[in-house]
C-alpha cells in the first residue's frame, strides 16, 4: 500500500460505501441506474456524442439552390455538395462502407470498443436519456426508491414527463432520420401539414418506437443480446490491445479502510464506484467482459477516490493485457493483425478517390450489334449497328450533339441531332453507320464515338469502339 502523505477523509468514504448498498451486477431482471460523475472522459464522452448533431442539423446544411446532401431513393441520385452519384457509381459507397468496416476492426484492434464508449447511437442515446432521468428523478439513490415507491401524483407527472420527453427524443431522431432523403423544408412542411408520404410516417414510426425502446428501457441489454459486434469483438483484441484494466497486483488485497486500524491491503478501497458508473453494471475487477463498453467512466470514478485516499491515479487505466503482466509492448508495424487492415482501408480510400476525380458529368456506353456483325447493302456498302446509352449526370437536362470518327468516308443514320438526355437518367439510342465496300481497308477499323453537350463542351463522354466489315 502506498504511503499516505494528509489525511483521508474517512467520513467521505463511509458516505461512498454506503452509496454502494445501491450499486448490483447487472442481470437483466433489473434497472441499471449508473451514478454520473465528472471527470476527464466523461468530458471526451459528450464531446464525442456532439458528432450525433451532425445527424440532426445535416440535413439544413444547402448548397445552392438545393439540400446539400441528400439521399434521392426514388430519383436513384445521391447528391454530396457538388457531387452527383448515380446508381452506375454506387460501387464508391461500397468502398465508403468497407473503410468504415475496416476502421473500426482497426480501431477495435488497437483499443477495444471505443467506437460503442463514445460514437455509438445506443450510448449516445442511452446517456441522453439517463441525464433526462437525473434531471427530473434525482441521485440513482433517488431514482430507486422512486421506482420502488407506490404510485402517487407526484410520481405520475415525473414520471409522464420523463416518458413524454423520451418518446419527442424518439420522434425528432426519427423526422430527422427521414430528412436526409427529401428536402428538408419541404418535408417539415409536409409532417406539419399531415401530407407526407406513407413511407415517410412508417419510418418514423418505426424510429420513434425502438429509440424509446432501447434507450428508454432495454439501454445496456441492447449491448448485452442484441449488438453482435459485443460477440464479435473477443476475436479482433489480443494482448497488445489497449483496454480498461484493473491493475490486480497493485489493487489486492483489497479492502475496506477503517479508523484507527493499521491494514496490509491493496489500493482498492472496495468502494465499488467503477461498478456504480458502468452503464452496464459491471465489475471492471473482474477482468475484460463483454459488458464492458470501454467508455472509460470506471477510470474516472476510480481516479477520483484515488486522489480521496492520497494514493496515486491509475489503479484502473487504459492499459494492454501484456503491460499489466509487465511485458514490453510490440510497436504497430509488429501488428500484422492492424497492417492488413490499414492496407485494405488505403486502398479503399484510393478506389475512392480513383471514383470521385474521374467522375464525369456524361457518360458513354455503346453495345455493337453481334447479330449480324454487319450488313451489305445494295449499293455495295457495309453497314454496322449500334446502340447508345447515354448518362446524363447532372441535374440539367441536356441536348448533345453525336460525333463518329475513324474513316473519312463514313455515314451516320437513324438519329437526329441533337440528342436529348433527361437529367440523371439513361437515354438509348440507335445509329447506323456506313462505310462504302471499296474504301474498306481492313476486317477491322477502330471507331470513336463522342457525345458533347451543345451548352457547355466540357460535358462530353466517349467510347471507343470497332467497324467490322468483310475479310480483306
Amino acid at each position: 500500500m502506498n504511503e499516505q502523505t494528509k489525511p483521508v477523509d474517512l467520513q467521505a468514504l463511509e458516505d461512498l460505501y454506503h452509496e454502494a448498498d445501491y450499486w448490483h451486477v447487472n442481470t437483466g431482471d433489473q434497472t441499471i441506474h449508473a451514478k454520473r460523475m465528472a471527470g476527464r472522459y466523461r468530458t471526451i464522452k459528450w464531446f464525442s456524442a456532439m458528432v450525433w448533431l451532425a445527424f440532426f442539423l445535416g440535413p439544413y446544411l444547402r448548397w445552392g439552390d438545393r439540400q446539400a446532401i441528400v439521399f434521392d431513393i426514388p430519383g436513384r441520385q445521391f447528391h454530396i455538395f457538388d457531387i452527383t452519384i448515380l446508381p452506375q457509381d454506387v460501387w464508391m459507397l461500397a468502398l465508403v462502407l468497407l473503410f468504415f468496416a475496416l476502421l473500426l476492426a482497426a480501431v477495435t484492434s488497437l483499443a477495444g470498443r471505443v467506437y460503442c464508449g463514445y460514437f455509438c447511437f445506443q450510448t449516445v442515446w442511452t446517456d441522453v436519456f439517463t441525464w433526462i432521468e437525473e434531471k427530473l428523478e434525482g441521485a440513482p439513490n433517488k431514482r430507486v426508491k422512486l421506482d420502488q415507491a407506490p404510485w402517487t401524483l407526484y410520481k405520475a407527472r415525473i414520471k409522464i414527463t420523463k416518458h413524454v420527453l423520451f418518446i419527442l427524443i424518439g420522434l425528432l431522431t426519427g423526422i430527422s432520420f427521414t430528412l436526409w432523403f427529401a428536402d428538408a423544408y419541404e418535408l417539415w412542411g409536409d409532417y406539419l401539414t399531415l401530407q407526407a408520404p406513407a413511407m415517410a410516417w412508417g419510418t418514423v414510426a418505426v424510429f420513434t418506437f425502438f429509440t424509446y425502446l432501447f434507450a428508454g428501457f432495454m439501454r445496456e441489454q441492447v449491448c448485452f443480446w442484441l449488438c453482435p459486434y459485443a460477440r464479435i469483438q473477443g476475436v479482433m483484441v489480443d494482448r497488445e490491445t489497449i483496454l480498461p484494466t484493473y491493475d490486480f497486483a497493485r489493487g489486492e488485497p483489497r479492502g475496506k479502510l477503517k479508523k484507527g486500524e493499521e491494514q496490509n491491503l491493496g489500493d482498492c478501497i472496495d468502494c465499488k464506484q467503477c461498478v456504480a458508473v458502468c452503464p452496464t453494471g459491471i465489475d471492471i475487477r473482474r477482468g475484460q467482459q463483454e459488458g464492458c463498453i470501454t467508455c472509460a467512466l470506471c477510470l474516472d470514478a476510480c481516479d477520483a477516490v484515488m486522489d480521496k485516499v492520497n494514493r496515486p491515479r491509475g489503479l484502473i487505466r487504459y492499459a494492454s493485457l501484456a503491460e499489466i503482466e509487465g511485458e514490453p509492448s510490440h510497436p504497430l508495424l509488429k501488428r500484422p493483425r492492424v497492417l492488413v487492415y490499414v492496407g485494405i482501408m488505403l486502398a479503399a480510400i484510393g478506389g475512392i478517390v480513383y471514383g470521385l476525380t474521374t467522375l464525369a458529368s456524361l457518360e458513354l456506353k455503346v453495345l455493337h450489334e453481334r447479330q449480324p456483325l454487319y450488313v451489305m447493302q445494295s449499293d455495295g456498302s457495309v453497314q454496322n449497328k449500334y446502340e447508345l446509352k447515354i448518362l446524363n449526370k447532372t441535374e440539367h437536362d441536356m441536348q448533345v450533339t453525336l460525333k463518329v470518327s475513324g474513316h473519312d468516308a463514313l455515314h451516320v443514320s437513324g438519329v437526329e441531332e441533337p440528342l436529348a438526355v433527361p437529367a440523371g437518367r439513361v437515354s438509348a439510342y440507335t445509329i447506323f453507320v456506313r462505310i462504302p465496300g471499296e474504301q474498306l481497308t481492313a476486317e477491322r477499323i477502330p471507331l470513336t464515338i463522342k457525345v458533347i453537350d451543345t451548352d457547355n463542351a466540357e460535358f462530353s463522354a466517349e467510347y471507343n469502339s470497332m467497324f467490322f466489315g468483310p475479310a480483306q
